[in-house]
């Protein structure tokens, strides 16, 4: 058995075509992790197929968003919906979008900007 792991970056826009993509090429998605930056969130998005684990790295600004994968993977929705609760990201195109209600947190988007914490920002 061999046992691959890939890392590439993709711009935000082209989350959803490969998304589809990796679908059509029966890969399954794995995780979708989240991680506060300087001005913005960084995902990445795992794919699997045969122990091909492939991970795709998004860096999305503060305020701008990002197209939904949910389409092709619909378990998706919950990861889309944790990253919008607790960094503050927008999915566009999601097929079930709990608006920013899928936690209940005393702090909305607790995890957004955690980057700078500490930093005078």
């Amino acid at each position: 058995m061999t046992q691959n792991q890939t890392f590439e970056t993709a711009e935000p826009g082209r989350i959803p075509a490969l998304a589809q993509e990796l679908r059509d090429g029966g890969y399954r998605l794995v995780q979708l992790c989240a991680v506060a930056m300087p001005e913005g969130t960084e995902l990445v998005y795992s794919f699997d197929k045969d122990f091909d684990l492939r991970n795709i790295k998004a860096y999305v600004p503060e305020g701008e968003t990002i197209g939904s994968i949910t389409p092709w993977f619909w378990s998706a929705f919950v990861y889309e919906n944790e990253v919008h609760d607790l960094f503050g990201v927008s999915f566009e195109g999601s097929q079930l979008d709990y608006k920013g209600n899928f936690f209940r947190v005393s702090t909305k988007t607790p995890w957004k900007n955690t980057a700078n914490a500490g930093k005078g920002a």
